[in-house]
């Protein structure tokens, strides 16, 4: 029986070899860590490009015999706050929703499981106080089936709560009543 003795220049080679192929495949695995990231964070921008939304001229002035009367405006979705909550037993829902409500523009406040801890047979609730009934009608477009509930708050924000029989948000919206996508 013979032994190979190898010497030391031989080790240091294959040494330094076995750690570059070590650093290439560290490289290779954050590199798709890094690709996985940005495509699960970057999302299509509904109001880039031409946004197809109807326009409308004034050609001509109209004298009105009665002073106009201030038209009361729905909020836009930036300027609504919606808190974010699973009644549900899916972990991980209200994150996911979460990410889609503030896609389509709204300004998300709290992302947590029920506060109130109720079992909602229905795809959801809509919660909001007196001041956020405006505000309320824009979300109520992203969840059309979700039943509103008036409480006591005080501020404009809206709770939207998911319930069992959630499945998605209505794709056809992204902000107010009767708007087309990115208006």
């Amino acid at each position: 029986m013979s032994y190979v003795v190898e010497s030391a220049s031989s080790r240091r080679a294959r040494r330094r070899r076995r750690t570059a192929i070590t650093l290439l495949v560290v490289v290779a695995m954050l590199a798709g860590a890094f690709y996985v990231a940005s495509s699960y964070f970057r999302r299509p921008n509904l109001t880039a490009g031409a946004s197809g939304c109807p326009t409308s001229t004034v050609t001509g002035a109209t004298k009105a015999k009665t002073p106009a009367k201030p038209v009361a405006r729905a909020p836009s979705p930036s300027q609504v706050t919606v808190n974010v909550y699973n009644a549900t037993s899916r972990s991980g829902l209200a994150g996911d929703t979460a990410r889609t409500v503030k896609t389509r523009g709204f300004v998300v406040g709290t992302v947590a499981n029920d506060p109130l801890k109720k079992s909602i047979a229905g795809s959801g609730e809509l919660r909001y106080g007196k001041g956020g009934a405006a505000a309320a009608a824009v979300v109520k477009t992203l969840l059309p089936s979700a039943r509103s509930v008036v409480d006591g708050r005080g501020d404009a924000s809206v709770d939207l709560v998911l319930g069992d029989a959630y499945k998605a948000l209505n794709p056809a919206v992204a902000g107010a009543a009767g708007a087309t996508p990115g208006c």
